[in-house]
């Protein structure tokens, strides 16, 4: 299998007599992004550019939701887990899963709807296949982080229906740093889970052209401490009428939740060709991790009054590279991007043995041909392929041992008529998939072929001055997973017996949105509206057996309907020298209904955030409120989730102003210390969001 990446990689690197030759490239008929925005500097806070796309774009211009976090607002969002860190964000929430094992949810998609990518390529991780794995993904070494919400994104495939999140970072320099040395050092401690962690990162020139990077951080945090009773208010009531002392005692618990520690670090190493004309260079890095998830919780004479604690030991050494050269004629830029990665966890019971073991061997490449800007026309094109070799072993094996392999070839191509913009994508994808007999579980081989064609058309049109509005038409199909087609077994992770149907349909979706952006000096805002018809959505769904002590839950499909809308805006109130007062404020609400059966399960409730903000040469401070409604529309498996309101508060002091990153954070979140819960989360009902969190961050940078 190693012979695939490494075939790979030759075919890539022919493009690398293009650097060869050092001179000054032919300039570009279309308006490039800034120089802060191609970098990626944390001591930029360019919000307006998107370079998640195969040839990058003003937010205006991109035809469904976007958000960018980097700079300032990056710096004080820092989480130990990806999904905690872009929680805030419109239309994003998180999976949860105690706050190692934290995945972004998008307008309600997760799993394998959403794809998590670092530099346009998947984290190659087992984070879709259960919410207990955590995703390999170090938001201490981000630069900034895209997020594109709906038909946008499905150019990064058919599993990004729900939308795309992308972590960018430094790990193979892209331009030739400024400085001799140039070093970014971050350190934060939290009172939540006394969380101390640090990172850093070093790029050094060498001969002229070549840069080295070199990056490492460590992490380390104690049991999380929430805002009030462990378990919810349902089950806090059976506990307390419990025969059992013991479980009568757990309707008493409250503030730390047992077993969520963890220990995590991280090394990279970059070397990178950089010349006027482009850059080419790979990185390898190793992540080590070790967690533990939040156990459920005895609340009745049906459940353990102990329930076991498990540890999550995770390993993933990668290999990655990229390049860009600019060229002549038609085309402007040819890019290339290849990944590989050995990735193995093992789920440590609490007598310390390992129970089960999972590995992942994977594999992704893409290939971007972006045109050369004419006349208001632009596009690109490319290929991108994935594998995947997928393993579980040990006594809670569910799924057999199977191979997944993608390829995909696509395009996006834009015309710009001034007032009037027209944009269109497609993208053809051929889906593999191998499961190998298995007497553990009672499986036979399987082999599974799907042919998934999507698309999109779209136009915006500028009302006024700073004012468009747009509305684009979509068709996806998705490929079910793996996990989806061949499970048959028990799963700890989700606490449920799952049965897959290896007999299953490609899920596809007709889709509408609608935006309305707008800015004006001092005042910007941005509307869309979404509404999405499902054929063979895919779903879980008890059937009321139980086997080996655990729910089952069936794997099924129904039409489904999906509708819902985000907000947001910002206006500046005042000017006092060089310090700004602006109030900004966003609300998200999406509705998910499965034809025949009813409320989709783990959907967001609507959520409103406001906030003040003083952002000043070198003092920004910021006080915000976010209220989350409670969640009544359930399903007949979940309980309902009471609503919350949280007071977040923070200062940053900058004394070498906005063009250095250099600051010292200090936050309060979580203000009142109140009990929070996400109703996205398989363990809201026992593990609370982190109560009272006082931060500290300190970013050196030169």
């Amino acid at each position: 299998m190693l012979l695939r990446p490494l075939l790979l990689a030759s075919t890539m690197l022919v493009a690398a007599p293009a650097f060869a030759e050092d001179k000054a490239a032919p300039a570009a008929a279309d308006t490039p992004a800034p120089a802060e925005a191609q970098r990626g500097d944390h001591s930029q806070d360019r919000t307006d550019i998107i370079v998640t796309a195969p040839y990058e774009q003003t937010q205006g211009d991109i035809l469904s939701g976007t958000s960018v976090l980097t700079g300032q607002a990056l710096t004080r969002d820092l989480r130990p887990s990806i999904g905690d860190t872009l929680a805030r964000l419109p239309g994003v929430s998180a999976s949860s899963f105690g706050p190692s094992a934290s995945r972004p949810i998008l307008r309600g998609f997760s799993g394998d709807r959403v794809r998590v990518l670092i530099d346009g390529i998947g984290s190659v991780d087992a984070s879709t296949t259960s919410v207990d794995h955590a995703p390999v993904i170090n938001p201490l070494t981000a630069d900034r982080i895209e997020v594109l919400r709906g038909p946008s994104a499905l150019l990064f495939g058919s599993s990004a229906i729900g939308g795309v999140v992308n972590v960018i970072d430094n790990r193979i320099p892209r331009r030739l740093p400024e400085e001799a040395v140039h070093l970014d050092v971050i350190g934060n401690y939290g009172t939540a889970a006394k969380e101390r962690s640090v990172a850093g990162e070093i790029d050094v020139p060498i001969a002229g052209k070549l840069v080295a990077h070199l990056d490492g951080s460590y992490l380390k945090t104690d049991d999380l401490r929430t805002g009030g009773y462990l378990l919810s208010p349902e089950l806090r009531a059976l506990a307390a009428s419990s025969a059992d002392p013991d479980v009568r005692e757990n309707a008493t618990l409250r503030g730390r939740i047992p077993n969520t520690a963890s220990e995590t670090w991280e090394v990279a190493g970059g070397l990178s060709v950089v010349t006027d004309r482009g850059h080419l260079g790979f990185s390898v890095s190793h992540y080590d991790s070790i967690y533990g998830v939040p156990a459920r919780i005895g609340y009745d004479e049906t459940t353990e009054g102990e329930a076991e604690q498990v540890r999550l030991a995770l390993k993933q050494t990668r290999f990655d590279i990229r390049g860009e050269v600019e060229t002549e004629g038609f085309l402007d830029k040819i890019r290339v991007r290849l990944a590989a990665a050995d990735y193995r966890h093992d789920e440590i019971e609490d007598t310390g043995e390992v129970g089960t073991s999972f590995f992942n061997q994977g594999y992704e490449g893409r290939l971007e041909l972006v045109q050369r800007a004419k006349g208001g026309w632009k596009g690109a094109s490319g290929v991108q392929m994935f594998i995947r070799d997928f393993d579980v072993q040990g006594e809670e094996k569910f799924v057999p041992r199977n191979t997944t392999e993608q390829y995909g070839v696509f395009t996006l191509q834009s015309l710009d008529m001034g007032r009037f913009r027209v944009e269109g994508g497609a993208r053809y994808e051929q889906t593999s998939l191998t499961a190998q007999a298995d007497a553990q579980i009672g499986t036979p081989r399987y082999e599974r072929r799907f042919d998934a064609i999507s698309g999109s058309l779209g136009a915006s049109y500028q009302l006024t001055d700073g004012i468009r509005i747009g509305l684009n038409g979509s068709h996806s199909e998705r490929a079910p997973a793996a996990e989806e087609l061949f499970a048959n077994g028990p799963h700890a992770g989700t606490q449920s017996y799952e049965i897959g149907d290896p007999t299953f349909a490609k899920e596809k979706s007709w889709g509408l949105e609608a935006t309305l952006r707008g800015s004006a000096p001092g005042v910007s805002f941005a509307l869309a509206g979404y509404y999405n018809w499902f054929t063979d959505y895919i779903y879980q769904s008890p059937t009321g057996e139980i086997i080996d002590d655990l729910p089952v839950f069936q794997y099924a499909q129904a039409d489904a309907r999906v509708w819902g809308f985000e907000a947001e805006a910002k206006a500046d109130l005042a000017t006092f020298g060089t310090t700004k007062l602006s109030v900004d404020g966003l609300a998200d609400y999406v509705r998910t209904t499965i034809t025949g059966v009813g409320p989709a399960p783990r959907i967001p409730p609507l959520r409103m955030l406001g906030g003040i903000e003083a952002n000043g040469d070198k003092v920004n401070g910021r006080f915000e409120v976010e209220h989350v409604f409670e969640q009544d529309r359930v399903t007949d498996f979940e309980l309902p989730t009471n609503g919350y309101t949280m007071v977040n508060a923070s200062l940053a002091f900058k004394p070498f102003g906005r063009g250095n990153a250099t600051s010292l954070t200090l936050s309060a979140n979580n203000l009142f210390d109140v009990e929070a819960r996400r109703h996205a989360s398989f363990l809201k009902d026992f593990a609370p969001l982190a109560g009272r969190d006082i931060r500290a961050t300190l970013r050196f940078q030169i």
